[in-house]
């Protein structure tokens, strides 16, 4: 095992959040390292659409993180290195009848008192902004601030441009503790001394957790996706059925699918999404290609006899409330939390990597941190089966 010299802060994760917070961090003057058993992007973010909602938010904390992000990649989008494929093509959400329509209407009240920019659109103008979508729809709403990166580009651009330390292909496997206090994190090839440790483990963030002698209820919520072969652009925007907004804050464990469809600037079209609890069994699920295959012809005709070249799947990482653990936590002082971001960690990491970034250097927050507090939640029930503190490659 080698030493290797203290940096101010290190992170456990090279997933978009994880290099979000370095980013920030190092922007603030601090030195960072990250450290992550696997290779950048590896997990989540790198099974992940890129997707930078707001559209799927209701006004609350979420939504603030989102909107604060929003701004940040734009931002980014022009300053980092390489390419990101930052793509702000807008969101349209589509309302197949009356009721749903009604319902999105409320929704989308909400969200502009909140800052959201959102436009109604009626049956016939869908198809100037999506000319291939299924007719019969009752209408829908437009939402121009969201948008969409290469999420694997995006997160090894922001690692390099904070000109971090990496320790890739190196499990954390202690994290070390001092009188109670967090002080750096140890792997089987080194061991890093620091006064601050950010778990931005994603899916493992429980386990990191609890190697640090706390907890944090983090489950994998399973998701595929259907990828195309390479198409002229036949989907304009990233566009989902209305019901895509239910799942998202659903609590369900049982499988569930609503058609997300997007095109690329490389030309594929992705086809998501699905959620489901079932620990982190990596078996592929026929049925959640059916459905996603199913809706997204429903939605879009012209996709029916398109072929599927690949589909690819990952684990969302799932806290109870829907919100992620992001900030300090006060039962192991000098540990802090970015993890548990679901589905939205891609577009909530800048704002999640500010927070951080604040937290550490005194900084007046930008957004309130309470609702995100690493310690809202009561004890976990003993014998869960959604994976909590499983290691890396079990199912459940």
């Amino acid at each position: 095992m080698s030493q290797t010299h203290s940096p101010d802060v290190v992170i456990i994760g090279a997933g978009v959040v994880g290099a979000a917070c370095a980013y920030y961090l190092s922007r603030s003057g601090l030195s960072v390292a990250v450290v992550d058993r696997g290779s950048v992007a590896g997990g989540t973010t790198g099974a992940g659409e890129g997707n930078l909602l707001v559209s799927d938010k209701e006004a609350g904390p979420e939504l603030g993180l989102a909107l604060l992000s929003a701004r940040l990649w734009q931002g980014l989008a022009a300053v980092l290195p390489g390419e990101t494929e930052y793509e702000p093509k807008g969101g349209l959400v589509v309302a197949p009848d009356e009721t749903t329509l009604k319902a999105l209407r409320t929704f989308a009240e909400g969200q502009r008192a909140a800052g959201v920019i959102s436009t109604e659109v009626g049956p016939e103008a869908l198809h100037d902004l999506e000319p291939h979508l299924a007719r019969g729809q009752a209408g829908g709403f437009h939402y121009p601030q969201d948008a969409q990166v290469q999420p694997a580009q995006a997160a090894a651009r922001l690692l390099a441009a904070s000109g971090a330390e990496r320790y890739l292909g190196e499990e954390v496997t202690e994290v070390l503790l001092q009188g109670g206090r967090a002080v750096g994190v140890r792997t089987p090839r080194r061991t890093l001394h620091a006064p601050a440790v950010v778990n931005a483990a994603g899916t493992w963030g429980g386990h990191i957790a609890t190697l640090a002698g706390t907890t944090l209820p983090v489950l994998p919520r399973r998701g595929f996706v259907l990828v195309t072969e390479p198409l002229p652009r036949v989907v304009r925007h990233k566009v989902y059925a209305a019901d895509y907004i239910a799942d998202v804050a659903s609590d369900s464990a049982a499988l569930q699918s609503s058609a997300v469809v997007e095109g690329t600037p490389a030309g594929p079209v992705l086809i998501g999404a699905t959620r489901e609890r079932v620990g982190f069994d990596r078996s592929l699920s026929t049925e959640a290609l059916r459905r996603l295959a199913l809706q997204a012809a429903a939605l879009f005709p012209v996709l029916a006899d398109v072929r599927v070249l690949r589909t690819y799947h990952g684990f969302r990482p799932y806290l109870p409330d829907h919100l992620p653990a992001i900030g300090p936590d006060p039962r192991v002082p000098g540990l802090l939390h970015a993890c548990g971001h679901e589905g939205a960690g891609i577009g909530l990491a800048p704002a999640t990597g500010t927070l951080i970034t604040e937290f550490l250097t005194g900084a007046e927050p930008t957004l309130d941190p309470d609702p995100f507090r690493p310690d809202r939640f009561e004890e976990p029930e003993a014998g869960g089966g959604d994976g909590v503190g499983c290691r890396p490659g079990c199912k459940t």
